[in-house]
């Protein structure tokens, strides 16, 4: 194997460990942004010492035990081994003379307690949304700062920045490195699910940008789901976020043309929709609706995406369902954004007209002034109905408002189809 291999390996090999690695660490340490550090300095003597001396059969377990030693040493250096410190060196050291062998990954039950404590700390609600998804990503994705910052179109220099801010805002306040309990886990969970579709949604309907489409964010966020699904199996929302995704991921092949221009949902060739996705989204819903009495707002927008998934063509999509299920959705969490998509929905079941009605309902809505999609929904009704020249107005001022540059582009071709001003 040459360097190149090699290099390329450790690469692989830091995407897969690297969470359950942190998450170890930090279970120790009582950091996360030290456990990060050491689990960092491993990774530099492995691209040290692997090139010369190859690939070591158990990888992950050489990185942890090499992390332990590293920590053992900051600990013995530092002021802080003092009483409070010395528990923790013996457990470090104690866990380390078991690191290299198979049977201690197979038998060590702290993994998935682990990341799950990795998951909730990274989430936590005393950071602002940004660092929540900017350390998620680090800490559990694998990302380089640069990855992150490429993939949402910011500075490099401001990624590093909040992710400093919030390892140092969570050591400063001593957050404790655990799953809460009672009410304030499903407090928590909310936010760990938020973070999670935040990143999926960046890569399923980029807001800025040359691409409609950033498929690795939504194969990360897909990635967290799924680990996290597997670590709260009695969680219903939790299989409710994992089947939406699913679903909704589904259909990437068929979202972007030839030149990376946006398809829309009942123009796309669905035979391009990824089945074995759709299975697991359908599966993952059916366990949500089993575990709760009362769909929620994950679960709901999943059955919705389900609607759309067992329909072979547009024209058999179930509209009169999609509408019940976003009045359930509305009524247990109204938002102006969910009355909008159930105009359209009601547009496609009764009519463009009755659809019409209620998006002029929503143009005085504050948290709408700046939503592209207002105006963009409005300009299609507007056509539908052969107001043309007002549907025109409705694209273009649809058109100024997104920041995405393929979107913007299909906004002014269907002004454009609208004929001249």
């Amino acid at each position: 194997m040459t360097a190149t291999d090699i290099h390329r390996t450790i690469d692989a090999l830091w995407r897969i460990e690297s969470a359950r690695l942190i998450a170890g660490l930090a279970r120790m340490v009582r950091d996360v942004g030290l456990a990060e550090e050491l689990a960092q300095d491993a990774l530099v003597v492995a691209l040290e010492q692997w090139p010369q001396s190859g690939v070591p059969d158990n990888p992950g377990a050489w990185l942890m035990t090499t992390a332990k030693h590293r920590a053992i040493d900051r600990l013995r250096r530092s002021k802080l081994i003092e009483r409070k410190h010395e528990e923790i060196t013996r457990e470090l050291e104690a866990e380390q003379e078991f690191a290299f062998t198979e049977v201690e990954l197979a038998a060590d039950d702290h993994i998935g307690d682990d990341l799950l404590r990795l998951i909730f700390t990274a989430c936590h609600p005393l950071l602002s949304m940004d660092a929540r998804v900017a350390l998620t990503l680090r800490l559990l994705g694998g990302l380089t700062t640069d990855e992150i910052a490429r993939a949402f179109l910011v500075p490099e220099p401001t990624i590093a920045q909040r992710i400093v801010r919030a390892k140092r805002t969570l050591s400063d306040a001593k957050v404790p490195f655990e799953v809460p309990r009672g009410e304030e886990l499903n407090q928590r969970l909310g936010s760990v699910l938020g973070v999670i579709y935040l990143i999926f949604n960046e890569g399923y309907s980029a807001t800025t940008g040359q691409d409609w489409l950033r498929p690795g964010l939504c194969e990360d966020a897909l990635r967290l789901g799924r680990i996290l699904a597997e670590l709260a199996p009695q969680e219903p929302e939790v299989h409710g976020l994992a089947a939406l995704m699913e679903i909704q991921a589904s259909r990437n092949a068929a979202r972007v043309g030839p030149g990376g221009e946006p398809v829309l949902l009942l123009e796309q060739n669905r035979s391009r929709w990824d089945q074995l996705m759709i299975h697991r989204g359908l599966a993952a819903l059916e366990r949500a609706e089993k575990l709760a009495s009362i769909r929620g707002v994950y679960a709901t927008q999943a059955a919705i995406a389900a609607c759309h998934a067992r329909a072979t063509t547009a024209d058999q999509t179930d509209w009169p369902r999609i509408v019940a299920l976003y009045t359930e959705l509305a009524r247990s969490f109204p938002s102006p954004v969910i009355e909008l998509n159930r105009a359209v929905a009601v547009s496609m079941a009764y009519g463009a007209e009755a659809g019409l009605t209620m998006v002029d309902a929503l143009r005085d809505e504050p948290a709408l002034k700046n939503y592209h999609l207002l105006p963009s929904v409005r300009g299609d009704l507007l056509y539908k109905l052969g107001r043309l020249a007002e549907a025109r107005t409705e694209f273009l001022r649809a058109s100024a408002m997104t920041r995405n540059a393929q979107e913007k582009a299909l906004l002014q071709r269907r002004a454009e189809s609208c004929g001249p001003d």
